[in-house]
């Protein structure tokens, strides 16, 4: 039974391609013909010959479609969509407002899928990313060494934003391939390095391919946790990289979980969070305006510019900010009430850890610990400095970590 005959799969979304209505299934073109409502982008609304259905064009917000849509339930209502509904597109947008049991897609092949088949790449061995209406570093994370990208674009100068990014991370001879309306009449691909990147006559609509060659200096994001002090801007307000790396671990971070991170500093430990999965969150708390600003150019910097700041003093900073799944309080963040309110906010089953320097602070971890058990340790990082002609180590600050879980 086809879907349109179901009576509870009113809202059909259409995948169309460049080649229009010549391009879709049978199935696809069957949907679209019994329409009694049409909505989609003034592009993909062209494509289809007037006929007796409504038609909405998209709104601004997207979202602004939703209830017209939900006041035509029942009748016969079809979403013109870009490729596969459902990878990047306007499907899950959707599926958040109507049950999927009364949606029935149709999927036509994905730009990222016409892509891979131009170039002859296999879509598994590919980082899949989408650069339409996000921050175009959210590619930095991927840029690794022989990595293959394929990234949806926002217009036609995102590839040549990428092009000098990658020039900036020593990543210069990189090779971009810019694909330009595929699958229709005015298909076209070309070529060039990301240093002598000379295509600006782009196509808005473009899929960037993206083949990535370190240079002498590159400088990718490591994949462990602890990444070098030089990749932060700080006034030494800063994590050190060794304790960073510790720290991390006790948090333990998941997948699409929230962290807190109380007296943020150049944002370190908030970053390397978000790094660890595109879906993790983290607000960073700071009451020092310079250093929040530093801490957001630093998200900016290393790919992950999801990271929110609040301004201001906790304990107060932190009323109506959504429960952590993860508390971060660093060395000279937190007193009593900070301690207190973040323990309150905190979930069950989430973690706190938290970074004692000095005498003060360390005696109101150990007085945590004795109210809430978990475990106290002390890190000790020395360093091997000249010492006139030799060389001899070097002991910084020792810290104090207390981390817990929250019953």
């Amino acid at each position: 039974m086809s879907a349109i005959n179901h009576p509870g799969r009113w809202l059909s979304i259409v995948g169309i391609g460049e080649d229009g209505l010549a391009g879709l299934s049978p199935a696809a073109a069957s949907v679209i013909a019994q329409a009694r409502m049409l909505v989609g982008g003034a592009r993909h609304l062209a494509m289809i010959p007037d006929g007796t259905a409504r038609r909405l064009a998209w709104p601004s917000p997207l979202t602004d479609a939703v209830g017209p849509i939900e006041a035509a339930r029942g009748s016969r209502v079809v979403v013109l969509a870009s490729g596969d509904p459902f990878l990047w597109g306007v499907g899950a947008t959707l599926a958040r407002f109507f049950p999927a049991d009364e949606i029935a897609c149709y999927p036509a092949p994905s730009a990222f899928a016409l892509a891979a088949a131009r170039l002859g790449w296999a879509q598994q061995d590919c980082a899949l990313v989408s650069l339409h209406g996000r921050p175009f570093e959210t590619i930095v994370p991927h840029v690794q060494p022989n990595a293959r990208i394929l990234a949806l674009t926002w217009d036609g100068t995102t590839p040549a934003k990428v092009a000098a990014r990658l020039v900036g991370m020593g990543f210069g001879l990189s090779r971009l391939t810019v694909l330009e309306r595929l699958g229709g009449d005015g298909e076209r691909i070309r070529r060039a390095s990301a240093e002598a990147f000379d295509l600006f006559d782009v196509d808005p609509l473009n899929v960037l391919a993206v083949e990535a060659v370190a240079g002498p200096g590159a400088r990718p994001l490591p994949l462990a946790s602890g990444l070098p002090n030089a990749f932060f801007e700080h006034d030494g307000q800063l994590t050190k990289r060794e304790i960073r790396a510790v720290t991390l671990s006790a948090l333990q971070p998941l997948r699409g979980q929230l962290l807190w991170d109380i007296g943020l500093g150049a944002g370190s430990i908030a970053i390397e969070w978000l790094l660890r999965h595109p879906a993790n969150r983290a607000v960073g708390i700071e009451e020092n305006p310079e250093r929040a600003a530093r801490a957001l150019t630093n998200a900016a910097a290393l790919g992950v510019p999801r990271l929110r700041v609040v301004t201001g003093a906790a304990p107060a900073a932190l009323a109506g900010l959504d429960p952590p799944d993860a508390v971060f309080i660093g060395g000279g963040g937190g007193d009593a009430g900070v301690f207190d309110a973040a323990w309150a906010a905190l979930k069950p089953g989430g973690r706190l850890v938290a970074n004692a320097v000095t005498l003060e602070s360390e005696h109101l971890l150990a007085s945590r610990f004795a109210a809430h058990g978990g475990e106290m340790v002390r890190l000790s990082v020395e360093r091997l400095v000249p010492v006139g002609g030799l060389h001899g180590w070097r002991p910084a600050m020792p810290v104090t970590q207390w981390s817990v879980v929250k019953p």
